[in-house]
């Protein structure tokens, strides 16, 4: 296959400059490779242009200062670009229905622009048959032949959001591809970065980055129901847990908390798109979805909400991120809310005043948030929040405070924070 590399101006173009597609055009910059991002965003590009991340991810604000990477919205440039690596987004409808919508404009707007010689990978995570979709659409709408003048490959990205900078340079890439050159090419691309390259075909990674994600669901499903459990019967779910996973080899409980994330929460449906029957991955998505309801309902059988005023530590999705996408923490405040307390007090130090999806909400302070209230629910384990418990703790001992996370350090969900001082845990 003739690909005219020498006419290529770019190595790479990142389609979708957001949370996956801006660290692995970062980190492709690091490693030698001329990178151009295309995005639909303007704040990003002027973001990213200026040198600056604009979202929080360790070990990229040194790296988007020196301003290898410029953003654009000029669909041409995928003509200068010798490899296309898409990392839009790829949510679900409303119903268990996978959204091709973002996959299909990104082809309308890449499609005029291929040419002989280009390697497209997608990168985002996608139901199963996507890539064979985008594979048709190629068929239908160029003159280009997969495998012949143009190279197609799915290669998964399964990084933790705040460790893509780690991650990118030690797990091993996925690259499903249909035929051997797609497949070389792929990983001689991803080789800039993976210590170790897997081949395999399209639907076999498409189902190795849904596996992925939803064993962890599942497996946080698991610990969330026992801690549901442990709590119906006055137990302790934390020194269960410790007991259980003492020295013992067969299995390992995970700590429950607020299961969200858009890596997570969705993917399930991926998979039950394609089946009519009740099975354990909708049972852990109840299951997940039902720890706002179990912390506000069972905090209730220890005190009341009615007119009493309630702090809420951390709205983002996960531990010391600024990602609020598909978190539990907004559904847990409704929860609150349904209760009519006379105030809710929301805080978040990695967020911007007002909280972004609150519709003008404020941000307060951690310690301002939970002075003077009656309960504090801790619904992210941010790095500070075990001083700010304990400040409450020495402040107001009488406080209820509900910590799924264990972040006090009481070994009990549901507590009164002198508690903290009484059991020495702040000597």
């Amino acid at each position: 296959m003739a690909t005219g590399t020498d006419s290529f101006q770019y190595d790479v173009c990142i389609v979708g400059t957001g949370r996956v597609g801006l660290p692995l055009g970062l980190s492709l910059c690091e490693a030698g490779l001329s990178v151009i991002g295309l995005d639909v965003d303007p704040e990003l590009r002027e973001t990213v242009n200026s040198g600056r991340m604009p979202f929080a991810e360790p070990g990229y604000d040194e790296l988007v200062s020196r301003k290898l990477l410029t953003v654009t919205d000029d669909s041409s440039v995928i003509a200068s670009s010798q490899a296309i690596v898409i990392t839009v987004g790829t949510p679900l409808h409303t119903h268990i229905e996978t959204d091709l919508d973002q996959i299909r404009r990104v082809l309308d707007g890449i499609g005029p622009h291929l040419r002989e010689g280009h390697l497209v990978c997608l990168r985002s995570t996608v139901a199963p048959g996507t890539t064979d979709y985008v594979r048709r659409w190629l068929d239908r709408h160029t003159e280009l032949v997969v495998g012949q003048s143009l190279s197609l490959a799915f290669c998964p990205e399964r990084i933790a959001e705040g460790k893509a900078y780690e991650e990118l340079r030690t797990l091993p890439q996925i690259v499903g591809s249909e035929d051997a050159v797609s497949g070389e090419r792929a990983a001689t691309l991803f080789s800039h970065l993976a210590p170790e390259v897997l081949h395999t075909d399209f639907v076999s990674a498409e189902l190795v980055k849904l596996f992925n994600n939803i064993a962890r669901y599942v497996h946080f499903a698991v610990a969330n129901q026992f801690a549901l459990v442990a709590d119906t019967f006055d137990a302790n779910i934390y020194e269960i847990r410790r007991l259980a996973n003492h020295e013992y080899p067969r299995s390992h409980i995970a700590m429950p908390g607020l299961t969200a994330g858009t890596c997570l929460r969705k993917d399930f449906g991926m998979i039950n798109e394609w089946s009519p029957y009740p099975d354990m991955l909708l049972a852990a998505w109840k299951m997940n979805e039902f720890i706002p309801t179990f912390l506000v309902q069972h905090l209730k059988k220890r005190t009341q909400l009615h007119d009493r005023r309630v702090a809420v530590l951390g709205y983002t999705f996960k531990m010391d991120t600024d990602d609020t996408r598909d978190s539990l923490a907004p559904k847990l405040v409704r929860y609150i809310d349904r209760e009519l307390p006379t105030e809710i007090r929301i805080s978040d130090h990695n967020l911007k005043d007002p909280i972004p999806v609150g519709e003008g909400i404020r941000n307060w302070s951690a310690d301002d948030a939970c002075d003077g209230v009656d309960c504090v629910f801790v619904a992210t384990n941010h790095t500070g929040y075990d001083r700010t418990l304990r400040n409450l703790a020495e402040r107001a001992p009488d406080t209820w405070v509900v910590d799924i996370w264990n972040v006090g350090g009481a070994d009990r969900i549901f507590y009164q924070a002198g508690a903290l001082m009484n059991e020495g845990q702040y000597s």
